[in-house]
């Protein structure tokens, strides 16, 4: 199996800070990068319209293009009515700042979609979304809920009760694996035509567990990236691990993207370990050789 789709990498992940994040991912190999744009100098608030364009010309200059912004605002998600109105004026803005610098993508945690379709969560997450996908729709863009919280049939039952795709996937193997134990294989399969983007990780589960203790539920505690990659990094119910030494079926999943025609992005993400930069390195060279060159 060979194939064309570009390698991006989650600059964030040497933990180096921005400019310095940029230029490593280009010495790794990579095509592309997915940046945070939640705070700090990446907040669109903080991004005056000339530092936009300065922005997007440094990165021009290396070399690069931005595969998607990461809009994920924690907590818990969409899933609170009373705190939607300004999560959804905050992501349109980092749709707005992400369309400026060149890509059609921002991911998102929207929180674990219910299983009772009749509850206010997921009236208020259904609400929130909608709204979301038709902002995104109007600028030929998309906002991709990340896989993980629930299993890929559920994602998609709820996907398709919006009146469009504006909100759609980004597809995390890894996740689900770690978390539902669901099938990313199966996955791509249902929610063929809602991938927009992809990360590529690998991670395997130590034992099963709710997914509330993972990414927070209304109610409970919230959602934050500390607390997910102190689990992944711990073992206690998943460990996040090098690609290749998981539980992802690295040929299975590549072979199923392919088969529904994905030309997106690869992305590497690496959460935790001592040596991201090495991580990220191998994971380029582990991709490299599916793509014949």
């Amino acid at each position: 199996m060979s194939f064309t789709n570009k390698i991006g990498v989650i600059s964030d992940s040497f933990q180096v800070g921005l400019r310095e994040g940029l230029k490593k991912s280009k010495e790794v190999g990579a095509e592309g990068v997915q940046i945070y744009a939640v705070s700090g100098e990446m907040a669109p608030e903080n991004l005056s319209s000339a530092a936009r364009k300065e922005l997007k010309s440094y990165i021009a200059d290396l070399g690069l293009e931005i595969s998607a912004l990461c809009g994920d605002l924690g907590g818990h998600g969409f899933q609170d009515a009373a705190a939607n109105a300004q999560k959804v004026e905050q992501s349109k803005r980092i749709l707005d700042l992400a369309v400026e610098l060149g890509t059609d993508v921002v991911t998102t945690h929207i929180g674990i979609v219910p299983d009772d379709v009749n509850s206010p969560i997921y009236a208020a997450m259904q609400s929130a979304c909608e709204e979301l996908g038709v902002y995104a729709k109007s600028m030929n863009a998309y906002f991709a809920i990340e896989t993980g919280p629930e299993r890929s049939a559920h994602l998609k039952s709820f996907l398709d009760t919006l009146s469009t795709n504006g909100v759609s996937v980004n597809f995390d193997p890894a996740n689900m694996v770690m978390v539902t134990g669901d099938d990313p294989v199966e996955g791509v399969k249902l929610l063929k035509d809602y991938i927009v983007h992809t990360h590529v990780k690998d991670g395997r589960q130590t034992r099963p567990i709710d997914p509330k203790e993972v990414y927070g539920y209304l109610g409970y505690e919230g959602m934050t990236h500390e607390k997910i990659a102190e689990m992944a990094s711990s073992g206690a119910a998943f460990l996040e691990v090098p690609l290749g030494e998981g539980q992802v079926d690295f040929d299975a999943y590549f072979a199923a993207l392919q088969e529904i025609g994905y030309k997106g992005y690869l992305t590497i993400e690496r959460e935790v370990g001592a040596t991201p930069e090495d991580d990220i390195r191998k994971a380029v060279q582990f991709i490299k050789k599916y793509r014949g060159y």
